[in-house]
């Protein structure tokens, strides 16, 4: 593999604001971004063809009910939960919509602001949770944490959630 200094040069036609060459990733960090990598794509299709096959519910849609699950009065914000995802409001919305017309969620005006939507979660809701989540803890510990022993998982996890941060926040675009 030929390696070189990416120039400022084509940093800068690029509208990267890094003031210093990038030095080409090592041996080691190249297998660990390719891995990273294709574990962020294939992974959570694997999870979602399990949660679809077994329960008939995707990912997105396990996301937000498990989110409103865990909140106080089991209801959030509809950013709040696009926040949470890192999908963007426009998406958070449709799968939102496809709860309530199942029955599992109910939008709501937020008591404290008349102006914010927020989604509750119904008994239904709860109730499909609960019969989805062997399905999701078994896919976790098949497509992951099987994957891990001898791993140091609350480094792993210090790691993992600092990727998140800074990238941009998904648009409606």
């Amino acid at each position: 593999m030929r390696t070189q200094v990416i120039p400022l040069a084509t940093l800068a036609e690029t509208g990267d604001s890094l003031t210093e060459p990038i030095e080409p990733l090592t041996p080691a960090e190249e297998r660990a971004w390719r891995a990273i990598a294709r574990a962020l794509v294939t992974v959570p299709r694997a999870m979602d063809a399990d949660l679809q096959r077994a329960v008939g519910m995707s990912m997105g849609e396990y996301f937000v009910l498990m989110n409103l699950s865990e909140a106080q009065n089991c209801s959030l914000r509809m950013s709040e939960i696009a926040s949470r995802g890192g999908l963007s409001p426009s998406r958070i919305s449709r799968l939102v919509d496809d709860l309530v017309a199942s029955g599992l969620v109910e939008r709501a005006r937020s008591p404290a602001d008349g102006r914010v939507q927020i989604a509750v979660l119904t008994e239904d809701g709860f109730a499909r949770l609960e019969a989805a989540y062997p399905t999701h803890l078994a896919s976790v510990r098949r497509n992951v944490v099987d994957h891990l022993s001898g791993l140091d998982l609350d480094t792993l996890a210090r790691a993992a959630s600092k990727f998140a941060p800074d990238c941009p926040r998904p648009s409606d675009d």
